[in-house]
């Protein structure tokens, strides 16, 4: 039930179901009412000892008679990869990767579209020209009232919810609050596929297919794109540029840093590398190597999207950042 006293909605409960997985675990599906938004859509499996207090199930009475078709009794056989083991491409090949996220400096053609104020800092709603197709992208930043200018600046990244969610309007900032009280700036850009930019995108999984790597490619020049915006702003230090990428972002922070050497340091909140496979100009293992920006990362030990040692520590590991710059 949630607080309006309405029964059965999305979030109530995950919902224990019969299928298990072959890492031992056993599905349970459409999240509770403790998670976010995008755990109603994803897969998601763990222990089927794990006594969560969100853990539930449904009853249900079988018609006919009454057997369950053995299809939906089957297991889900999960990708599985040894990225450590994988080759990796020569440094002239990555250039010719690298080479495919570059774009023409034109005109930003900035406007700043909207500002309210709301306590601790100011929001402001800008666009400016995309860096593909003479698109036009939007962001907000967000400028603190404390600390001192020229500020740092921190580019966001967000979770897959952001993929599910069509209007930027209510903004959940929870994630970034805790940077604009400490006196930096941050800009949270409206990336392709998400918000008002929504398309045939639905999902943040990497696909073997020329259309998700055109994505990719595009998340990573919307970056590129608001660090350019950023250096028009005199309220910003542009030799202090952050990236901080959360769940799709974390994992999205295997790729930008790679190809965008203005950001200094990366902050990757639950990161990971994801098992399905892409084309090559978009499979971080090949752009892991090449970041040398110092790195945090923070993530759990019982992820299921990115699991500790089979992505966590790979992603870490083939990070091309000193050992001492780096921590998790």
């Amino acid at each position: 039930m949630n607080r309006f006293g309405v029964h059965d909605l999305g979030g109530n409960a995950r919902e224990w179901c019969f299928n298990e997985s072959n890492r031992g675990t056993r599905f349970i599906l459409g999240g509770g009412w403790s998670d976010p938004a995008y755990s109603f859509n994803d897969a998601y499996a763990q222990s089927p000892l794990d006594r969560t207090e969100t853990n539930g199930f449904r009853c249900i009475r079988y018609a006919g008679n009454g057997a369950p078709q053995a299809s939906l009794e089957r297991a889900i056989i999960l990708p599985v990869r040894d990225f450590l083991r994988e080759p990796r491409v020569s440094d002239e090949m990555f250039r010719l990767f690298a080479s495919q996220y570059s774009y023409d400096r034109t005109p930003l053609n900035a406007t700043v579209d909207g500002a309210k104020d709301e306590g601790d800092w100011t929001r402001e709603k800008v666009a400016y020209t995309a860096g593909y197709g003479g698109a036009r992208m939007m962001a907000y930043l967000f400028l603190p009232k404390k600390g001192r200018r020229p500020y740092q600046a921190v580019v966001y990244f967000p979770g897959s919810g952001a993929i599910h969610t069509r209007s930027s309007g209510q903004l959940e900032i929870g994630r970034i609050d805790f940077l604009l009280k400490s006196g930096r700036a941050v800009i949270y850009p409206i990336y392709k596929s998400t918000y008002e930019r929504g398309d045939d995108l639905h999902s943040d999984y990497p696909a073997g297919t020329t259309f998700w790597k055109d994505h990719v490619i595009m998340w990573a020049k919307d970056c590129s794109r608001s660090i350019d915006y950023l250096e028009t702003r005199p309220e910003i230090d542009r030799t202090k540029i952050a990236y901080f990428g959360v769940s799709w972002g974390g994992a999205m922070g295997g790729i930008i840093p790679a190809v965008e050497k203005r950001i200094k340091v990366n902050v990757l909140l639950v990161a990971g590398l994801l098992f399905q496979r892409s084309l090559p100009e978009v499979e971080p293992v090949h752009f892991l190597p090449r970041i040398t920006s110092p790195v945090l990362m923070l993530n759990g030990k019982y992820d299921f999207f990115f699991p500790y040692e089979t992505s966590q520590r790979p992603f870490f590991e083939l990070l091309g950042t000193a050992k001492a710059e780096s921590g998790s």
